[in-house]
């Protein structure tokens, strides 16, 4: 999930509505429609991500699958944890108040697990179809040393990916009072240099061509690909004889395009400096899409299984009974020393 690479104008799309003359729209009447959801989905994904880690990595043998979708939800409970600072700075006409290092370690953060979601998303569709179309080929090399691999090869790639947002992002005080978080692609302190501001806008496209080239257009033909290809071939050779299978390849298919189309969408508009309701309209819908990956794709992923759905249901039952079970005793204690 990354919302804030919105490079010059961080969030920043009431602002610009606000400005123009035929499209007056309050801050106002959209901080809670943007905020809101920011800050539930921090509390719920907070919380429901973390079960899933603990059922993952202390419940759950350690196969390819659980090493897989563990780093998944990992990568999303990353991005989860910095919903709070951008809501923050949004309720706050877009001012940063955390200063210049947590504006970079904020902005390297969510784009680091943008990229890791999007990649461990295609690692899982590409381990899908290996193991329909090459069983053989998967029976003999598909390991958890084999998944470790590609893992590593993940977080080496996200990483990578992201550094240049973490070196280009920089606060900039516009002298009224207001700091924000943006990035500055040319690393130099001449913010009105026509010279400056040319070069700083082809880095721009470069940077927002690789992102939905790399973080979207790749992710979304291999996902596609990969699950069209498996859905093919089990259909082919019957292996499967309901349609829940190939029902939820389709909804992994357009969950992925429906969260992270918004997106790019939005960056493309801030691109082009449009200045128009529609930028407020997906703004809101970018944030409603990616809260909702944020939180609900992990339980759309996991819960397809039914060995996480049993054994997640039997932790968690156990995890509350325990803990129902020492308050009890130490209730019980208590009344025998009053008793005494």
């Amino acid at each position: 999930m990354d919302l804030i690479n919105s490079t010059d104008y961080l969030i920043n799309a009431s602002t610009l509505v606000r400005n123009s003359t035929r499209f007056p729209a309050p801050a106002s009447k959209t901080k809670p429609i943007i905020t809101l959801p920011l800050f539930v989905s921090f509390i719920i994904g907070t919380i429901t991500n973390g079960l899933y880690l603990w059922v993952l990595k202390f419940k759950m043998k350690k196969t390819v699958n659980t090493l897989l979708f563990f780093h998944l939800i990992l990568s999303y409970f990353i991005s989860t944890l910095i919903l709070p600072f951008m809501a923050t700075s949004y309720l706050q006409d877009n001012h940063w108040s955390f200063g210049t290092a947590m504006c970079k370690v904020f902005n390297g953060t969510l784009s680091l697990g943008m990229f890791a979601s999007v990649f461990f998303l295609s690692a899982i569709s590409l381990d899908r179809y290996l193991l329909t179309l090459h069983p053989v080929w998967s029976q003999r090399h598909r390991t958890p040393r084999w998944a470790s691999s590609i893992i590593l090869g993940v977080w080496i790639s996200a990483t990578a990916l992201s550094i240049p947002y973490l070196l280009f992002r920089e606060t900039h005080d516009d002298h009224k009072g207001t700091v924000t978080c943006r990035n500055n692609y040319v690393l130099s302190t001449n913010w009105e240099s026509k010279e400056m501001q040319a070069l700083r806008k082809w880095i721009h496209v470069a940077c927002f061509t690789s992102r939905f080239v790399l973080g979207f257009l790749l992710p979304f033909f291999i996902i596609t690909f990969c699950y069209g290809r498996a859905a093919h071939k089990m259909k082919e050779r019957g292996l499967v004889k309901s349609s829940k299978p190939f029902k939820v390849m389709l909804t992994a298919i357009i969950s992925f395009f429906v969260c992270w189309m918004p997106y790019h969408i939005y960056q493309g508009l801030i691109l082009t400096k449009n200045q128009s309701l529609f930028l407020q309209f997906i703004l809101i819908l970018t944030v409603i899409t990616t809260s909702f990956n944020t939180v609900f794709s992990p339980t759309l992923y996991l819960f397809i299984g039914e060995d996480f759905k049993r054994v997640f249901k039997k932790s968690i039952l156990a995890l509350f009974e325990s803990t129902f079970s020492e308050d009890s005793s130490a209730e019980r204690t208590q009344n025998l020393n009053s008793g005494a």
